[in-house]
């Protein structure tokens, strides 16, 4: 690829930020599970369908749409800032209804839809972050549909150093004086973020913006900003009608849970630590390597757009090959190093043995979590946003009736299972609509052969080098799993660099 090609740039850009923030999340989450214990995680972890919910009727199909419409007017500056204002718009005056209703009725959600009155204050303060979030998805909204992922790059970044130094200055002026630290410390912290990257996506919007970027040429049509918003509208209502279903669902997965685990025979501050333990722990191991598909995903959803405004069907689906053939790649890395080093990963960074039991058991997800959300960028860029929403309904649908019918009688495994099935579920179904839209490529060897191959080379090679090293010289356990780890997945990118050219030479 190109070395100017603005979605390789824009990758690499947005993944080098996600990693960056992504490991200082891991030690904030260390940090907070050592604070609040798995059953304040877990409370935590309960408000989040919530504030799903409302980002998905104000942030994030707007956010979406800015993006694209903002890609398909690359050419007119003044057209594409139309669409931006008229998206901001909409967004701030949904997200400040959806933020004051929030805030009164938070007594009522909490006791009668999350099941915990103890999250009340919680979803008080989570209200005030729905206005600041929707201020900062839509200026990146803007920026990732010119294709300029830096400013929603360093936001990431500004989010999470303002969320973790905040909250260690409040946690360390509260310890002195001698108060107890709760889970509140961790929605301020939610709240002191998103504040955090509105003001320097606000700052970097004021500063890069040039007016004679706006002159456009005589023969370019303009639209006002009530035909912008209505655009927005006419592909954000569906959009956020579909995910508000998704939401909902997920709202109702996330209460069940718990209340699941007790009908298993848990009680219910076990059913909240294993429910804490999984989704606070377990689970940001797994989206870890995330951080590069997402990034992926992020880019496509833009250049997706400006290619089927320009018919370039081809373009599409080289693309969709290429990134089907870089989530398996990257998913069976990340399947192996979960599954042999999760229990290691558990114990180490979080003391907790069963954190490292979630870890291995859900390494499976990680090549069909990364394919269907590479697929459904696609999928929306090429407007196709009620197939998405069909097919991730179907999804929830499967994973819903593990829960209910599941775990009553087999425990959190039966969720463990469903999320497999689920995610299995939702890869098949992105790709068979792919292949419909797009000339979606899939060469057996190259894309799945291969890759195994070079796993099972690598991990051999490694535990032989590993052995012969450990033997010598003592390391702490840390390094030693660092040194495993990352041995492992620099052999495996050797072996798939040095046998690129086979599946041409042998015809796969």
């Amino acid at each position: 690829m190109n070395r100017k090609n603005p979605v390789l740039t824009g990758t690499l850009i947005l993944t080098a930020a996600g990693f960056i923030t992504r490991i200082l999340g891991f030690f904030y989450r260390i940090y907070l599970s050592d604070l609040i214990g798995a059953e304040g995680m877990g409370l935590y972890q309960l408000l989040f369908p919530i504030f799903g919910i409302c980002f998905s009727l104000c942030c994030g199909p707007i956010q979406t749409s800015i993006s694209r419409y903002v890609a398909s007017s690359a050419s007119d500056e003044r057209n594409c800032r139309r669409f931006f204002h008229a998206g901001f718009l909409l967004s701030l005056l949904l997200s400040l209804l959806s933020s004051l209703s929030l805030y009164l009725f938070a007594p009522q959600i909490a006791r009668y839809i999350l099941l915990e009155q103890r999250c009340e204050p919680l979803l008080k303060i989570m209200a005030l972050s729905i206005p600041v979030n929707s201020v900062h998805c839509c200026i990146c909204g803007y920026y990732y549909g010119k294709k300029k992922a830096a400013i929603p790059a360093f936001s990431q970044l500004a989010e999470q150093l303002v969320r973790v130094f905040s909250v260690y200055l409040i946690v360390q002026v509260m310890l002195s004086q001698g108060k107890e630290v709760t889970t509140m410390i961790a929605v301020i912290g939610l709240l002191t973020g998103e504040a955090g990257a509105m003001l320097f996506t606000m700052a970097a919007y004021t500063l890069t913006r040039t007016d004679s970027a706006a002159k456009i040429a005589a023969a370019a049509r303009n639209i006002s900003l009530s035909q912008a918003g209505r655009n927005i509208l006419k592909m954000a209502v569906p959009l956020a009608a579909n995910r508000l279903v998704i939401s909902i669902l997920q709202s109702v997965e996330a209460v069940m849970i718990p209340g699941r685990l007790q009908m298993y025979g848990l009680t219910s501050s076990q059913a909240l630590a294993v429910y804490g333990t999984l989704t606070g722990m377990a689970m940001h191991f797994i989206m870890f390597p995330s951080a590069l598909t997402n990034s992926i995903a992020v880019m496509l959803l833009p250049e997706v757009a400006e290619a089927q405004s320009l018919n370039h069907t081809d373009r599409i689906g080289r693309n969709a090959s290429v990134s089907l053939s870089f989530c398996l790649t990257i998913g069976i890395l990340c399947t192996g190093i979960f599954i042999y080093y999760g229990m290691d990963m558990g114990l180490l960074f979080f003391k907790n043995e069963m954190a490292g039991q979630f870890i291995r058991n859900l390494a499976w997800l990680c090549p069909f979590l990364y394919i269907a959300t590479t697929m459904g960028s696609i999928l929306n860029g090429m407007g196709k946003t009620s197939l998405t929403f069909t097919n991730s309904l179907i999804s929830l649908i499967v994973q819903l009736s593990f829960i209910v019918f599941g775990i009553p009688r087999f425990g959190i495994g039966a969720y463990l299972v469903g999320m497999l099935v689920s995610e299995l579920t939702l890869c098949f179904l992105h790709l068979e609509a792919v292949k419909k839209s797009a000339a979606l490529s899939f060469q057996p060897f190259h894309h799945l052969a291969r890759p195994l191959c070079a796993f099972f080379l690598a991990h051999w090679i490694t535990q032989a080098f590993t052995g012969t090293l450990y033997r010598q010289v003592s390391f702490h356990p840390m390094i030693r799993l660092l040194v495993s780890a990352g041995a492992l997945s620099g052999v495996y990118l050797l072996l798939l660099t040095l046998t690129a050219g086979w599946d041409t030479k042998t015809g796969g």
